[in-house]
């Protein structure tokens, strides 16, 4: 028996994540090969992930790579993903996560980068993301570590977070949730630019923010 044969749906992953890959590429969320992408096995104790070296748009079933839990890389030549420490750590404290999409998309990462937290202002990031917290460089200076991710993410409540000269986190039940998120805060770091550059274009010190994200939620709180 193979080490890959007691993961019968690895090939319906592999190809949920190859083309949450491609998309990404295809939206300029990523370029080169940095970032990565990763999903949980119905074993539930590995994961499947992009490995170092390998483009979005370059994934296939012949370079993904199958993890363990413990940091056990199966079957595979190519290095491992420089993040696989935090994507394992995530998996590990957090059950209800199933796929993480990590990438350095430039919008999100620009404000990550001037040390801003990007604003939920708009009623989709208040029903669908909350707050995207601000995680600084580790404490050498280096790209952020599951010391410094997995504490944010122990709070159920977080589902998205940007990295301080890095790039972003989405975290969901599926690939394709953690995609729309990856997709929504550059998305909002776009239109928060736009905003912030209008309001210094018309004098404008400051604007009202949405406090729900939803009609029914408004309504509810009357």
């Amino acid at each position: 028996m193979s080490d890959l044969s007691r993961f019968p749906d690895l090939p319906e992953k592999m190809d949920a994540l190859i083309a949450s890959a491609r998309r990404c590429f295809d939206l300029r969320l990523q370029t080169n090969a940095g970032g990565n992408l990763s999903m949980r096995l119905a074993t539930g104790d590995a994961i499947v992930i992009k490995p170092s070296g390998v483009g979005f748009a370059e994934c296939t079933r012949d370079n993904l790579q199958v993890v363990l839990l413990d940091g056990t890389v199966l079957s595979s030549s190519h290095k491992p993903s420089k993040d696989l420490g935090f994507h394992l750590d995530l998996y590990r404290i957090r059950p209800d996560i199933n796929a993480i999409v990590h990438c350095h998309s430039p919008w999100a990462t620009g404000y990550a980068s001037a040390g801003i937290e990007i604003p939920c202002l708009t009623v989709q990031t208040i029903e669908k993301i909350g707050r995207m917290p601000l995680i600084p460089l580790s404490a050498a200076g280096g790209p952020q570590t599951e010391e410094d991710i997995s504490p944010v993410f122990r709070d159920p409540s977080i589902c998205a977070a940007v990295l301080a000269n890095h790039g972003t986190i989405g975290v969901g039940k599926t690939i394709m949730a953690a995609q729309y998120l990856a997709e929504i805060i550059e998305e909002t770091a776009q239109i928060a630019f736009l905003r912030d550059t209008l309001l210094t274009t018309h004098s404008k010190a400051t604007v009202s923010l949405p406090r729900f994200g939803t009609a029914a939620d408004a309504t509810s709180s009357n």
